[in-house]
């Protein structure tokens, strides 16, 4: 039975996405798609330890889930005489065929795609928007989203309500609006396929540090965002930071550990990965206007591109950070200059960048923030401050591996203070 739970827990991690979104395609309601989407994976425990593992479980599943959807639309129906309301396409669309979309959503054929656009109507506000996107399309549990969000997971949970019943009540249709509508929405569905990625690239709770299945799940969107859109670049440049930045994954654990970038062994990085990114970097950056994605691609091509740690043009990084923060301000963006001014003009200079961001208490519950200046402290052998840090980082930390390895910084600077 666990080898069963196992993998309907690996299938919904891969193909929950996929799945909920045709679903609410079908039924126009994201409740009764989820509802459906949880029913198929009681059936298939239910059924599998009996019948086994069919040889296409994700198929399996979803097909299982449409005709429970299909069911309980039909007994809706019968009980009120009528089309429900919600149906945005007739049953027999099924499972074979496509919906009669507007001229605009038929150049746009992923499900999945239609599903963020849907999410990031301007009627949402761009908490709910991001929330309610990850909810569905990434999979992520409401604890993990409030973690990302850095807010209490009740406050979370009364969002997402708040979403969905406006979808609801609003009769949100489920499309891609027309181009001329499209600049109002392509911000916040570049942001939510980024945060997607983030979430696989450093998991915000669990014993892995990658999730491979969001990390994949967000480029592929990221590719299809181009493919529609190739004109855009910051669709360009955010495909190219997705890209430049998976191309590390195979060295960033080693053993069961988190290995820093400046200790990576940089013959493990994916190479046709990074040279597509930097590909796409110079393609970006020409078609402009310079936007966040296309600045933080530009960085993450330096460190790529640099054959070791020492080699990294952190003067190059400082600079473009600094531009960042012109185009898109904020603390975390702030905290990231701060770490390229210490390594590139001096250490001292950036960890008083830091100490200064910190009087404002934005970054407080950041557990990067700090990990950051314990990693300064450190390099400054202010062990003992450097300890406190640590601790207080790895208070903060969700995710097992971050929490372990910053748990072994702390004992690093606790042991030369033992010796005195």
């Amino acid at each position: 039975m666990a080898d069963i739970r196992s993998t309907a827990d690996s299938v919904f991690r891969q193909e929950s996405g996929r799945i909920i979104a045709s679903l609410i395609r079908v039924s126009g309601s994201f409740d009764r798609a989820e509802e459906a989407m949880q029913e198929a994976f009681a059936s298939a425990l239910a059924s599998w330890p009996e019948k086994g593992v069919p040889a296409n479980p994700g198929a399996w599943i979803t097909a299982t889930a449409h005709h429970k959807l299909i069911d309980a639309i039909r007994k809706e129906q019968t009980r009120r005489d009528k089309q429900d309301s919600l149906l945005y396409e007739t049953e027999t669309a099924g499972m074979s065929s496509e919906p009669d979309f507007q001229e605009a959503s038929m150049h746009f054929p992923d499900d999945r795609l239609r599903l963020i656009f849907t999410c990031c109507h301007p009627a949402l506000n761009p908490e709910a928007q991001l929330a309610l996107t990850l909810r569905t399309l990434g999979g992520l549990s409401t604890p993990e989203i409030a973690k990302a969000f850095l807010v209490p997971e009740p406050t979370l949970a009364q969002r997402l309500v708040r979403a969905k019943r406006k979808i609801q009540e609003a009769r949100i249709p489920y499309e891609v609006p027309p181009p001329n509508r499209l600049p109002e929405r392509l911000g916040a569905v570049q942001a939510v396929i980024y945060l997607i990625f983030n979430e696989g690239y450093a998991a915000t709770s669990g014993t892995e540090l990658v999730r491979n299945d969001l990390c994949a799940e967000a480029i592929r969107l990221g590719r299809v965002l181009c493919e529609q859109l190739p004109q855009e670049g910051e669709n360009v440049g955010l495909l190219a930071l997705m890209l430049l930045q998976d191309s590390r994954r195979n060295a960033r654990v080693m053993n069961g550990e988190l290995v820093t970038l400046e200790e990576q062994d940089r013959s493990l990085w994916d190479q046709a990965a990074i040279s597509e990114g930097v590909t796409l970097v110079e393609r970006a950056l020409r078609l402009g206007p310079v936007g966040p994605y296309q600045l933080q691609a530009a960085i993450a091509a330096l460190h790529v591109q640099a054959k070791n740690s020492a080699e990294t043009d952190w003067h190059q990084i400082a600079a473009l950070y600094e531009k960042l923060l012109e185009v898109s301000p904020s603390p975390v963006i702030a905290l990231n200059h701060a770490v390229a001014v210490a390594m590139s003009a001096g250490i001292e200079d950036g960890l008083k960048q830091i100490d200064n961001l910190g009087h404002t208490g934005a970054l407080d519950q950041y557990y990067l923030f700090h990990a950051a200046r314990a990693d300064l402290l450190r390099r400054l052998n202010r062990c003992s401050e450097a300890a406190a840090a640590y601790e207080r980082a790895a208070s903060l930390a969700t995710n097992g591996i971050e929490a372990d390895f910053l748990k072994r910084r702390l004992r690093q600077m606790e042991a030369p203070q033992s010796k005195q």
